[in-house]
């Protein structure tokens, strides 16, 4: 089920009034009830392949308290191979039979492509790690495994975060299903403003930047450098409005009921380089790479060319994550070498401002990094973007060329639906720039009761009246 749906807009209400009219003893039955029906809303088949998973890391979280120390390790391996697979076969293994085959080719070996068609299920990357850590917290004794099947399903099936997350741990949400949550009008106004921020950035910036992105991405070989260049800016800034909208959305409508989850987003576009872009970038996926793949295959506790190998695995599969095509993989990769080339050079750039009279801590410094930081995220989302690799190149290796507007398509998106997204895009920088001071909700509590209202209709009138109602699925559902 989409957030933006007519179908969220009924079953979201009737899911927090039962939660609420319900007695405690049976409030996660019902969002386990509820979060079943969110996801079989999709392909109903699919919940089969969910319930698997959670057999598999429930059961191995149980044993893992009870076997000797000396089997844990084989058991915590058992369970990751046997949900990793689970993983594998619907998103992967097209992919990885696909480029064997390419590969024997250049070999003259020429090997039939395995015929098989598997729409992958929604979400399945995230709710897949956040059963992983889980079972992972569990063998280093960081958690106690849950014993309840009900709360342990609702945790790995919580709807507002199932399908694009945050990925959550389960020292910060599993304990939250069995604690009381009392009706709280603070809490659940709350809940609804930052629900409302989030269907402002998905439907009136995200959606609308979408309809030039994709006719310019579609076929990237009909527009010239300009085009390219304001289809890539745009694509940031859409990516970043559908993504961090859904996890505003998820994040408030979980407030509403009264459970916390963890920020995913923090204004990454400010950030100085691109180790703090991924500092503030998803952040429960790259916390969740660095505490259980690049810490404990070395991280930065080794020499500096093991250092720079552990980077590049972890950003590598970190893009392989994101989807079973090379574009991702060399994404993840490019970030990788973003970083170290960063740590790099760091001593050599600190020497370079220095000596042309820049101080570490001026404007034009931090101007110079956020716009190089921008522009390098920018080149990267290129390779993210584009269908396959032979678009990235073309859209990279045309940037400087050709630098008008004469499109059809372009000159009819100027007419209609430009001023509506540079509108967008300033309500959202002046929403960033003030809520990185105070909180919006706190400073909207010291209006006036009239002030505040007004405010709260004009915002929604203008979701209403300038957001793409198109239904357009959220970009990380396929992952």
């Amino acid at each position: 089920m989409l957030f933006n749906s007519l179908n969220f807009a009924f079953f979201f209400p009737v899911v927090v009034a039962g939660f609420f009219l319900l007695t405690q003893r049976w409030r996660v039955h019902w969002l386990l009830v509820a979060s079943c029906v969110f996801y079989m809303a999709f392909i109903p088949a699919y919940i089969l392949i969910l319930l698997v998973t959670i057999l598999i890391d429930y059961f191995a979280g149980m044993y893992l308290e009870r076997v000797q120390e000396k089997h844990k390790k084989l058991l915590l391996w058992v369970s990751i191979i046997s949900t990793c697979t689970v993983l594998f076969i619907f998103k992967y293994f097209g992919f990885f039979t696909g480029s064997f085959v390419g590969v024997a080719g250049l070999f003259g070996w020429h090997l039939p492509q395995p015929a098989i068609s598997i729409i992958l299920p929604i979400g399945l990357s995230f709710h897949t790690f956040q059963s992983l850590s889980y079972v992972i917290e569990v063998y280093r004794g960081r958690q106690k495994a849950e014993r309840n099947f009900v709360i342990y399903a609702t945790y790995v099936m919580f709807f507002p975060q199932l399908v694009a997350g945050p990925i959550e741990r389960p020292q910060n949400l599993l304990h939250q299903f069995q604690e009381r949550h009392n009706f709280d009008y603070e809490g659940i106004t709350n809940g609804l403003k930052r629900m409302a921020w989030g269907f402002f950035k998905k439907l009136v910036v995200a959606d609308r930047l979408a309809l030039y992105v994709n006719d310019v991405y579609s076929a990237p070989r009909g527009y010239n450098g300009l085009q390219l260049t304001v289809a890539t800016v745009f694509f940031a800034y859409q990516i970043y409005c559908d993504f961090s909208g859904y996890s505003d959305i998820a994040i408030g409508a979980a407030q509403v009921m009264g459970f916390r989850l963890m920020e995913n987003f923090k204004t990454p576009y400010y950030s100085l380089s691109v180790s703090e872009f991924w500092r503030r970038w998803h952040i429960s996926l790259s916390t969740w790479f660095k505490d259980y793949l690049y810490v404990p295959i070395g991280g930065n506790r080794v020499s500096k060319s093991r250092h720079i190998i552990n980077l590049l695995i972890t950003f590598t599969v970190s893009g392989l994550w994101h989807g079973a095509n090379w574009t991702y993989v060399i994404w993840g990769a490019l970030n990788g070498v973003y970083l170290i080339v960063g740590f790099l050079t760091k001593g050599w750039r600190d020497r370079m401002f220095g000596a042309i009279g820049i101080g570490e801590d001026t404007l034009v410094r931090r101007a110079i990094m956020l716009s190089t930081t921008f522009l390098l995220t920018c080149i990267a989302w290129i390779v993210f973007r584009a269908r396959n690799m032979s678009d990235a190149v073309y859209v990279f290796t045309h940037l400087a060329t050709g630098w008008n507007f004469q499109s059809v398509a372009t000159t009819q998106f100027l007419l209609r639906q430009f001023p509506a997204a540079i509108g967008g895009l300033l309500v959202l920088e002046i929403g960033q720039r003030l809520s990185s001071t105070l909180p919006i909700s706190f400073m909207m509590s010291r209006m006036p009761l009239p002030a505040r209202w007004a405010l709260y209709a004009g915002f929604v009138m203008t979701v209403l009246m300038l957001g793409v109602y198109k239904q357009m699925q959220f970009i990380y559902f396929q992952f």
